[in-house]
């Protein structure tokens, strides 16, 4: 190791000579440097201990790190944070982790060191020898000696650290003269990530354990612990929920998830959108749960908190944790024998699990967790898909062989009907008979409609088209939605340069309020059904060739108002005939395969309807 010599010299001062063996080899180069100052030698000591008895890197001996080679704006930890400032669509809270991060966990690796090739630039050697550390628990080269122990970090903790650092240097590869050729964080390895570790992260807890803790927790905290566990949400979503946010998708009580807890760059808990863009999200839930949450909101404020804590403000998590949850996990393993250490946020899993057990297909549960891709739930509960390998193997065996039965689990699940095969979807009939789909506007409207017809309704434009709802909460979950599924489509339309005016009719616009509703058809006084679904259009000449190449299927969000548009069988096809015109083959469904094998069918019967065309001989004589 590198160690300090003093020499007193004559005139009364001293110097200061830092002593180590090369690579801290007995036999190594015998290797000094000298300061005048004993607080530069014991950095530059720590600087040698900390890069393998080894000289610095971009050290000069006699001179230090070259000067016209570091400025002081590319120096590691000011170029870190300004790269934090920087960055665009994050919260302040995670702004203000990152900075955190880089002070603690990279500065002291780092701090002396430009992002800038040259004399003292940061090297791949260093970052191989900083992720040892992390792992490790090691003290970094400019910790003080009397610093408490560092912690050894799990290998995710370290590969999120490497990331926000890769991201850094990457920023400097990048940067308008490029300031390094290369990222000295590329081809690092990293520790092992085991799938195991994943799982000793997450504890799922079976029913009945959960009911052993809902038990034992005090009952300031039973509802808050159930509204977790039955929804999935995250702490700072369940303790954000208001009054208002109580609502119903298709006739079932349900909750808008719209805003959450989070820290500001001070600290400070603030009231803000959710994780993420899909986070944004309706959850239906159980009466017997709707009927608690509406008794604990009746006489708040609409934008009160349904959960407070022992003092009425917000639920610390800190506080709930020390004081209401840890007593109910010690409480559950002593009178019932738990032996499960779950955290809060292991509610949220555990309701994944229950999920799972209940065979829900994983693009329902990532749509009421609200994770952004369906990978994250495929990553993070995939492990426990092993409870599905019945239902796989029925759906294969019925996918395969026509006489088999339709799998239990499909007719339990009510998901029947969008598995219909062709054999059920209607056909043409023969001749020039015009087919078509039922409008559903022309339906009379109900009782319903006529009672309300004089009340106030709110109108949402979508598209161009207005629809009238009774409830404003439905209009405004409406108009969210819309713009939401429409995203991308108005982003490429702006790119393309449209129209302003254009593109905002491609949105929705309101909800507006008027004292009735003067236009056609019926006020929704429910929230309408929404699929996603696939179409296909084809046309033909009278001679049956084709009036233009069909496009490949396309495939869209669609509303029940939307009558042109909407279905929920799994495919259904038409046949237009127009006199003196085109023959046009259609089809649509909310199964992709089924829509493809539908619009072949559809092309056929086509065909068949330009033969019997009054100008199909002629057309084809003058042919």
């Amino acid at each position: 190791m590198a160690y300090i010599k003093k020499r007193d010299k004559r005139d009364g001062t001293a110097s200061f000579t830092v002593m180590w063996r090369a690579g801290g080899a007995r036999g190594g180069k015998q290797e000094s440097e000298v300061f005048e100052d004993e607080t530069a030698a014991e950095r530059f000591r720590d600087l040698v201990n900390g890069h393998g008895q080894q000289w610095p890197p971009g050290w000069t001996r006699g001179h230090g790190f070259v000067a016209d080679r570091r400025r002081a704006d590319t120096m590691f930890e000011p170029f870190a944070l300004a790269y934090v400032d920087r960055l665009t669509g994050i919260q302040g809270d995670t702004r203000s982790k990152y900075k955190k991060e880089i002070r603690e966990n990279m500065a002291p690796w780092f701090g002396p060191y430009s992002v800038e090739d040259g004399e003292g630039s940061i090297v791949r050697t260093m970052v191989q020898d900083w992720v040892n550390d992390l792992e490790a628990g090691r003290l970094a080269p400019l910790d003080p000696r009397d610093r408490k122990p560092r912690t050894a970090y799990a290998p995710k903790t370290v590969q999120n650290k490497h990331g926000l650092l890769s991201a850094i240097m990457q920023s400097a590869v990048d940067a308008e003269p490029s300031l390094r050729a290369s990222n000295p964080c590329a081809k690092t390895r990293l520790p092992r990530l085991d799938g195991a570790e994943d799982e000793e992260e997450m504890v799922f807890l079976e029913r009945e354990e959960w009911a052993w803790i809902y038990e034992c927790l005090r009952d300031d905290a039973k509802d808050l612990g159930e509204t977790i566990a039955e929804t999935g949400f995250r702490w700072g979503e369940a303790t954000a929920l208001q009054p208002r946010d109580l609502r119903r998708r298709n006739g079932r009580p349900a909750i808008r998830v719209q805003r959450a807890w989070k820290k500001d760059e001070d600290g400070k808990s603030i009231l803000g959108p959710p994780k993420t863009r899909k986070s944004r999200r309706t959850v239906v839930i159980t009466h017997k749960l709707d009927r608690m949450l509406r008794r604990r909101a009746k006489g708040l404020a609409p934008n009160a908190l349904i959960f407070t804590g022992p003092e009425g403000g917000k639920w610390d998590p800190g506080t709930f944790r020390r004081l209401r949850w840890i007593p109910a996990i010690e409480l559950a393993a002593e009178k019932y024998g738990l032996i499960k250490r779950p955290r809060i946020h292991d509610l949220r899993h555990s309701h994944a699990s229950w999920l799972i057990a209940a065979k829900v297909p994983l693009p329902a549960i990532q749509g009421r967790l609200g994770h952004e891709s369906i990978t994250t739930t495929v990553d993070r509960y995939g492990h426990l898909l092993d409870a599905l390998d019945d239902e796989v193997m029925a759906a294969i065996e019925w996918a395969m062989d026509p006489t088999a039965p339709l799998p239990g689990f499909l007719e339990r699940s009510g998901l029947a009907a969008t598995t219909d095969g062709l054999p059920h979807v209607p056909r043409q009939l023969s001749g020039l008979a015009q087919e078509t789909w039922k409008d559903a506007s022309d339906m009379p409207r109900d009782d319903a409609d006529a009672e309300h017809e004089n009340d106030p309704v709110f109108v949402v434009t979508l598209g161009g088209r207005e629809v009238p709802f009774a409830d404003r909460e439905h209009a405004q979950d409406i108009t969210d939605q819309w713009n939401d599924d429409h995203e991308e489509e108005i982003a490429t339309m702006r790119a393309d340069g449209w129209p302003e005016g254009k593109i905002a009719r491609r949105g929705a616009l309101g909800p507006e309020e008027r004292e009735r509703w003067t236009g056609g058809g019926s006020v929704w006084s429910r929230m309408p059904e929404r699929q996603f679904v696939h179409y296909a259009l084809a046309s033909y000449e009278a001679d049956g060739t084709l009036t233009y190449e069909p496009l490949p299927v396309s495939s869209r969000w669609t509303w029940e108002f939307e009558h042109d548009g909407f279905t929920t069988r799994a495919a259904e096809f038409r046949t237009e005939f127009r006199p003196h015109a085109n023959t046009e083959a259609h089809a649509r469904g909310i199964n992709k395969s089924a829509v493809v094998r539908a619009f072949e069918q559809a092309r056929m019967e086509a065909l068949e309807v330009c033969a019997k065309h009054p100008d199909a001989d002629l057309t084809s004589t003058e042919a």
